[in-house]
């Protein structure tokens, strides 16, 4: 069965080019099945049956995991198994009889305009880190970019002159994003006396440096979010992610269409995209009980 496992993952390294971080959910994933699998008396891959696949699921259901982490591991063992069967390593595949799981789609957490607005008031720009907290955040509710992409940003990746930012995204995909004259304001005082502050001799050419100079990281940009929430008095769980849907939530109810908003965000899939309309159906939801005298 190892064997199987590991031809499996430089299959998924090599061929289909799937970033590390992908392959290592999907060892991690099949590591626990196999682990399962052998307890139940499977040897090999031929060995596994349909019964021991749905007494793993079960397992996971009693053990409280959600329907969406249910669903992620069954997918990647009938992923698994199909390659296993193409292979040789199995003449059948075990999968074949059950269906994934639908999990509940979760609605992601977004801001309202006036929250966003205390947020963006928290930093203190009479100060360099204050500029720099500033315009990061300025940034990320300018342009929704993911977090990574919003610390991997260089400074030859932003044009101040032109207005806009550019990225790379979920297999290293560019794209180029607007930026809208506030948050150019914002980097053009940051760069001019916060970042210098910053720079060492040496120092990246990351846009976004700490205060040793080196590239901010993913965590502490969240220390500084989570700091400027408690100061707004934002009561909601507030992430990196919140402003990227607050700021897609918003486009989309000032009248932006779901093409522009996916090529913004680099969806591969407009699906992915739609669930903001359902955000906004919500928010229309809300405003007819608040204001219809029957609602």
């Amino acid at each position: 069965m190892d064997e199987a496992v590991q031809a499996f993952l430089d299959h998924l390294t090599v061929e289909r080019g799937l970033s590390a971080n992908t392959v290592a959910a999907y060892s991690h994933d099949l590591a626990q099945f196999a682990e399962h699998a052998r307890k139940r008396g499977a040897a090999s891959v031929e060995d596994i049956t349909e019964a021991v696949l749905l007494s793993f699921m079960e397992g996971m259901r009693e053990a409280g995991m959600s329907p969406n982490s249910i669903s992620r591991k069954l997918s990647a063992i009938k992923t698994f198994s199909k390659f296993a069967c193409r292979e040789g390593y199995a003449k059948k595949d075990f999968t074949a009889n059950v269906d994934g799981m639908r999990g509940a789609k979760k609605l992601p957490s977004v801001l309202t305009v006036e929250e966003v607005s205390n947020l963006l008031a928290q930093p203190d720009t009479r100060t360099p880190r204050g500029a720099r907290d500033k315009a990061m955040i300025e940034t990320l509710y300018a342009t929704g970019v993911r977090v990574s992409e919003l610390t991997n940003l260089r400074l030859a990746d932003v044009n101040l002159s032109v207005g806009f930012v550019r990225c790379f995204g979920k297999g290293s995909k560019e794209r180029i994003i607007p930026l809208g004259k506030v948050a150019i304001d914002y980097l053009s005082r940051y760069l001019a006396s916060g970042r210098p502050k910053f720079a060492r001799s040496g120092s990246s050419e990351y846009l976004f440096l700490t205060n040793r100079g080196r590239k901010m990281s993913r965590v502490g940009f969240w220390k500084i979010i989570k700091k400027c929430a408690a100061q707004a008095g934002i009561a909601k769980n507030i992430t990196p992610h919140t402003l990227r849907h607050s700021f897609a939530t918003h486009l989309l109810q000032g009248g932006a269409d779901l093409r522009s908003i996916q090529e913004m965000l680099g969806h591969a899939d407009i699906a992915t995209t739609q669930v903001y309309t359902h955000v906004s159906r919500d928010k229309l939801k809300e405003i007819y009980r608040q204001s219809h005298p029957r609602a």
